[in-house]
């Protein structure tokens, strides 16, 4: 009688993954999943390996973002688990759609503190930082853990999953036809979530009836890849719109309807406003202090009913996915129903005039050194005409600066700190972007954000990702300081040249000084398609401390004197 034919955990790891569609996996290798990354590659995955947990975690997040798949992560156990966590926070808090999978010690020692390598609750920690978390004990249930773990992952309100594999799970061994049978295919994993008719009613009629709307575009909008949809119902209505800032290109930046250029006025004054995909949290003051008139009725667009009321009242909300909803509103909407009064469109556009010749008188100087604006007015010129670009941008000035002056003209084409406001995505975040889409991405970085992430310059090298990587490097965190006895809790080295980094790994990096030689770099670089550094040289006294959001920071009232 022939023995059985066997497989084990480490193979049924991949056939669940593959079986759903997912066929790129980020990560970094080492005990207990060295062989589950070798495997996957040898059986035409496609794995990216970092230098570090954290950067392979945003990669997959924003993998996540991009794709509406979830986007995985894979990492030894305890400190690498550990490292990657901090991704799978940040994509939670985002709403991007990411499975963290660890390797992990011995449950039978960890359960009994008995010290065991990389002892740790893995799944325990992830548990307040994770949209779900699940530990799989029996190779046969690897495929009902995968399979929840995309569930979790992109339905309702997108997140992040951690996904627990003991060591003894991988390579457990059972009848390879046990196997087979115990896997999954997801099938429809997000399913549609219609909104109530009398919602969208109620909603048209509160737009209908307000002077002064505005439509406010977050990035859960531009996740739910409802571009034609939205994009119809804001020209049919009218409404002045404002992108937040991943929500930048859902609409072209330079549409006659964008209140970008007049945001404070447009949101101090607006009567209505229409949330599409977009929380009222820190980025928009919680809809409350001088930002916002205290008389200003919202219309909110969710999917979860629970992000309703949870800042001001909510007088419309719409429970639903954004697609669904924007289809309804379409298909509700009467001939003429919405027309926002033509005085506030005028006054939007004199306010818009008055800040955009402001702009543009900074944007035109041409000091030396070179400050943020005039820095980035040189990127921005050389990727006139390529609207396909990926920008990937994080820092405080420079992320402040980069977002108002950078524009884009294509959904999901901006990727930056988001919600959390965190440094450290950008060169995950670049990785992802490249690997997914094949298309080149900018990453613009101030230079503390970059060290977060700076040595993943070797792995774009490596992989030859079309990658530019703009280093706007003003020797500190906000802004360099005066060298004294002692380097300053914000001071880094004057004049680094970041650029020589990535001659060591064989990319190319470029030295530039002026904004002439700024431009022609990111233009060469980007047209070539090369894995590149630019260390662009700007002020020490540019920028300012904090960037935009100064007021978080609390500032001690006495002296190192007293």
């Amino acid at each position: 009688m022939n023995a059985p034919t066997l497989t084990d955990g480490f193979h049924l790891v991949t056939d669940a993954l593959r079986l759903n569609g997912i066929d790129t996996i980020y990560g970094v290798a080492g005990i207990p999943i060295t062989d589950l990354a070798r495997l996957a590659q040898s059986q035409g995955f496609r794995y990216i390996g970092f230098r570090h947990e954290q950067s392979a975690g945003n990669a997959a997040a924003i993998a996540g973002y991009l794709t509406q798949k979830p986007g995985v992560c894979l990492t030894v156990s305890a400190p690498g688990f550990l490292n990657g966590l901090v991704a799978l926070a940040n994509a939670t808090t985002n709403c991007f759609p990411m499975i963290l999978i660890s390797g992990s010690s011995d449950r039978a020692i960890v359960d009994l503190q008995q010290g065991d390598y990389e002892e740790l609750d893995q799944m325990n920690a992830a548990l307040p930082y994770a949209k779900a978390a699940y530990r799989i004990n029996r190779p046969q249930d690897i495929g009902i853990g995968v399979a929840r773990a995309i569930h979790a992952a992109v339905s309702g309100r997108p997140g992040g999953v951690y996904l627990d594999l003991t060591a003894e799970v991988l390579g457990a061994t059972l009848d390879a036809a046990v196997g087979k049978e115990s896997l999954i295919k997801v099938v429809d994993p997000a399913p549609s979530q219609i909104p109530a008719p009398e919602s969208i009613k109620r909603a048209l009629d509160l737009l209908a009836s307000a002077q002064r709307p505005l439509i406010l575009l977050g990035k859960g909008a531009a996740y739910a890849q409802a571009d034609k949809e939205i994009r119809s119902f804001v020209e049919t209505t009218g409404i002045p719109f404002l992108p937040m800032s991943m929500a930048k290109g859902l609409l072209p930046d330079n549409h006659h309807q964008s209140a970008a250029a007049a945001r404070s006025f447009a949101i101090g004054q607006a009567d209505v406003v229409m949330l599409v995909g977009a929380r009222l949290n820190w980025l928009l003051s919680h809809g409350k202090g001088p930002l916002w008139s205290q008389t200003t009725r919202f219309v909110q667009v969710d999917i979860s009913p629970t992000e309703i009321d949870s800042n001001r009242a909510i007088a419309a909300p719409v429970v639903g996915d954004i697609k669904s909803a924007m289809s309804a509103f379409l298909a509700m909407l009467k001939p003429g129903q919405i027309r926002p009064n033509s005085a506030w469109i005028d006054a939007i556009g004199e306010r818009k005039k008055v800040n955009i010749e402001r702009m543009a008188a900074r944007l035109n100087a041409d000091p030396s050194p070179m400050n943020f604006s005039s820095a980035l007015r040189a990127v921005r010129n050389a990727l006139t005409d390529k609207p396909d670009v990926y920008i990937v941008n994080e820092g405080a000035n420079t992320l402040d600066f980069g977002r108002n002056i950078i524009d884009m003209y294509e959904p999901r084409k901006r990727l930056d700190s988001g919600t959390w406001g965190v440094m450290g995505i950008g060169m995950g975040y670049a990785i992802g972007a490249a690997v997914e889409s094949g298309k080149p991405v900018v990453a613009i970085e101030g230079d503390s954000a970059f060290g977060f992430s700076g040595m993943e310059i070797e792995t774009i090298c490596r992989y030859k990702l079309p990658i530019t990587t703009v280093i706007f490097n003003n020797n500190g965190i906000y802004r360099g300081d005066e060298s004294g006895n002692e380097p300053s809790p914000t001071g880094f080295i004057n004049g680094a040249r970041y650029d020589k980094m990535i001659d060591a790994f064989g990319g190319k990096g470029y030295h530039v000084t002026d904004t002439v030689s700024l431009q022609k770099a990111v233009k060469e670089s980007v047209e070539q398609g090369i894995s590149s550094l630019i260390n662009c040289v700007i002020d020490p006294t540019a920028g300012t401390e904090s960037g935009h959001i100064q007021s978080l920071n609390p500032k001690s009232g006495l002296t190192n004197a007293s």
